[in-house]
């Protein structure tokens, strides 16, 4: 697919149920390693579930995916050179070039003729954690649940928590915070009047959802459908 933006078009992949005419929404946001087959595998378990799953290509003023070569798993002596690589496209994706990305990708999804009126949700792995944090406070009246995994969701500071209105999960990488940084994440999510949850994954390290690394921790993606499912479910009203 693709999503016309300010800056261009933005490839993209949709994931539904190939049952019934119209679904909630769901925006998802990939990790920095971008669209591949485990995001794919990511967004069709998702849509098995009752959603229309739209991922957008967040790189795609480099050009469509796949920006970098990327090894069919992705162990730790590959991460730093990849990362290293990524890493000037992720510093060019600046708040504004994000909010109004989020603008384009969200009004292409609820045009979708699958996707239901009401509300959506938005989901992100790693940097698309932030993207997707950033997304649900720009919508507050649009964005009903937001979910990130191993993602830096407080990089833009505890203000930018105040904005969010949706139902939030977030769920930590064990060597992404300490107990002490997730007290005062959390209680920034308390002085914003979010619902919310927000844990430490026992035993995990970042990326644990991808299978395609070394990073993947099998009890910590169970744990992931564990409290995005109900999330989406209660945030969407769906049965």
């Amino acid at each position: 697919m693709q999503i016309p933006t300010t800056d261009g078009l933005a490839d993209a992949f949709a994931a539904y149920p190939d049952h019934g005419e119209q679904h909630p929404g769901v925006l998802m946001n990939p990790d920095a390693f971008g669209i591949r087959p485990v995001i794919r595998d990511l967004a069709a378990e998702l849509a098995g579930h009752g959603y229309y799953v739209l991922v957008p290509n967040f790189f795609y003023r480099e050009g469509p995916m796949p920006i970098i070569d990327l090894p069919g798993h992705i162990g730790e002596a590959d991460r730093s050179a990849l990362v290293a690589r990524l890493m000037p496209l992720i510093k060019e994706l600046t708040p504004e070039r994000v909010l109004s990305d989020a603008d384009a990708y969200l009004g292409f999804l609820t045009a979708q003729p699958e996707v239901g009126a009401g509300p959506v949700a938005v989901t992100g792995y790693c940097i698309g954690g932030l993207l997707a944090t950033r997304t649900a406070a720009a919508h507050p009246g649009q964005v009903a649940a937001l979910a990130a995994f191993h993602a830096p969701v407080a990089a833009d500071g505890p203000e930018s928590l105040l904005r969010l209105t949706a139902d939030v999960h977030f769920g930590h990488a064990a060597t992404d915070i300490t107990p002490e940084a997730l007290g005062e994440l959390n209680q920034s999510l308390e002085a914003a009047g979010v619902t919310y949850t927000s844990e430490i994954y026992p035993g995990t390290v970042h990326g644990f959802t991808m299978s395609d690394t070394d990073a993947f921790d099998p009890a910590g993606l169970r744990l992931h459908w564990d409290r995005l499912l109900p999330l989406l479910s209660r945030a969407l009203a769906k049965g």
